[in-house]
């Protein structure tokens, strides 16, 4: 299921997460050549990601939320 990105943070190994509506995270990493999202390293870049969808496993396994956004 796909979901908005709402937000960021940073978890305890300094990698940036993004809070989904749903109350979801979800890492979102530049670690290349496995994963090229170079919009993460910049905060300029993550803001135009702001509502961008993600494809949430999480929803899709109906786990409970991560963090509540309410």
């Amino acid at each position: 299921m796909q979901q908005a990105i709402v937000g960021y943070h940073r978890d305890e190994e300094q990698h940036w997460v993004a809070e989904l509506a749903c109350g979801h995270c979800q890492h979102v990493r530049h670690n290349p050549p496995w994963v090229m999202r170079p919009w993460v390293v910049a905060s300029a870049g993550r803001r135009k990601m702001l509502g961008h969808l993600l494809e949430c496993r999480k929803c899709d396994e109906h786990a409970p939320r991560d963090w509540d956004h309410a």
